[in-house]
């Protein structure tokens, strides 16, 4: 089995990734001040998702020929790209960005759509998927069972997504009131938006 050292070297690496902000955590937090706290849990929900998919592909090796197609990653990555800069010239352009903060709509998204928000995000995330197919090995004993070990990592990593993202939701809940001005609307819409682009550019950027 993993040893108590690598468990621990695996939780500080995830929890500092997860941590980290990224496309994942701004739109937790874009969800939870559009809509509620509630809500963002729905697309935390779709995420941890993502990544439990990126376990079982871990698991049976195709990761490694996803990674090893040049083709595939680049289908991959290009989704995540224009996907990012659809939510961040929406949220510059338009009056319902993630941000938009006004406790009056009532046009939600169904609770299906927002969970598939979060996982199409993390499925579409090159940076994700090279997370999962060179750092995950390097925590796996080849020499014990390989499947536990996978079980174990993965409810970790299940875990610092649930509890981690969970924050960003609650900060972001948290941040809006009844009485914000306009103004501080469309700033925070702005602000959301170029994030969310200057990460779908960073993301164009990753390469196999």
């Amino acid at each position: 089995m993993i040893s108590l050292e690598t468990l621990l070297l695996f939780f500080m690496t995830t929890l500092v990734v997860v941590l980290s902000p990224g496309p994942a955590a701004i739109a937790v937090t874009a969800e939870a001040a559009s809509n509620g706290f509630k809500k963002s849990a729905l697309v935390i929900l779709g995420i941890a998702t993502a990544n439990v998919v990126f376990f079982v592909l871990s698991a049976t090796g195709i990761i490694t020929l996803i990674i090893a197609s040049h083709t595939l990653f680049s289908v991959i990555k290009w989704i995540g790209v224009a996907y990012l800069l659809y939510l961040g010239f929406g949220a510059i352009f338009s009056n319902s960005g993630p941000l938009s903060i006004n406790s009056s709509r009532k046009l939600e998204s169904k609770a299906y759509k927002v969970f598939m928000r979060g996982f199409i995000l993390e499925i579409s995330n090159p940076k994700a998927l090279l997370y999962f197919s060179a750092l995950l090995p390097q925590f796996i004993d080849i020499n014990a069972p390989v499947v536990p070990q996978l079980i174990i990592l993965c409810l970790i990593t299940l875990v610092l997504d649930l509890v981690c993202y969970s924050l960003y939701g609650y900060l972001g809940f948290k941040s809006i009131g009844k009485f914000i001005k306009p103004i501080i609307i469309k700033t925070i819409n702005r602000s959301a938006g170029a994030m969310l682009i200057f990460a779908g550019l960073k993301m164009a950027a990753v390469e196999r």
